[in-house]
């Protein structure tokens, strides 16, 4: 018995030391630590190796943005897509379950004007961040309901779609005009 707990921690002991010493065998130091391996084009100086990187595309600036400076540098934020404005603009009256602008996706929850059981659903999918009438899907899902648990769910081709397709293309060319009278 006593032989057996010796072996095991033995085993384990060795187990343990073979991982160690493999792990130590197997680091590698970086390029810029190794004492002959230093290319004469790397910078010395942090701030300059920081500098080269941002301007090789390896690295990030935060600098123009927190100081408000403007370097150049053009971001293409959510507000600045006319389609994708004008969609949420046209939509802001119904409540929202999924907004996704990297997604190029809004999807709204149930709505219901309270005259009727029924409600609808719109899907919105950008396919394309150019103003023109193919860069939108529009999908219209329409619920009846003759009692709570008995619906039926459907995909409508209503005037709805037609009409949120030629607002949704309408407010995206304006907004388009002002951001190049902007420019």
């Amino acid at each position: 018995m006593i032989f057996k707990n010796y072996l095991s921690k033995l085993f384990g002991i060795t187990l343990f030391s073979l991982i160690c010493l493999n792990l130590l065998t197997n680091c590698s130091v970086p390029k810029f630590m190794k004492p002959g391996k230093v290319s004469k084009d790397t910078p010395v100086n942090a701030r300059d190796r920081a500098r080269a990187n941002v301007e090789s595309g390896r690295g990030i600036s935060l600098k123009g943005a927190l100081k408000g400076g403007n370097r150049g540098t053009n971001y293409e934020f959510s507000t600045s897509n006319p389609l994708w404005r004008s969609s949420l603009e046209t939509l802001d009256f119904l409540p929202l379950t999924t907004v996704d602008y990297s997604g190029g996706i809004i999807i709204t929850d149930w709505y219901n004007d309270s005259s009727t059981n029924d409600s609808i659903k719109i899907t919105v999918r950008f396919l394309s961040n150019e103003v023109k009438s193919d860069s939108l899907k529009i999908i219209i899902h329409k619920k009846k309901c003759k009692t709570n648990s008995n619906c039926k769910i459907s995909v409508s081709n209503s005037k709805i779609k037609e009409e949120l397709n030629r607002t949704i293309l309408s407010k995206a060319a304006n907004l388009e005009t002002e951001l190049k009278k902007k420019k």
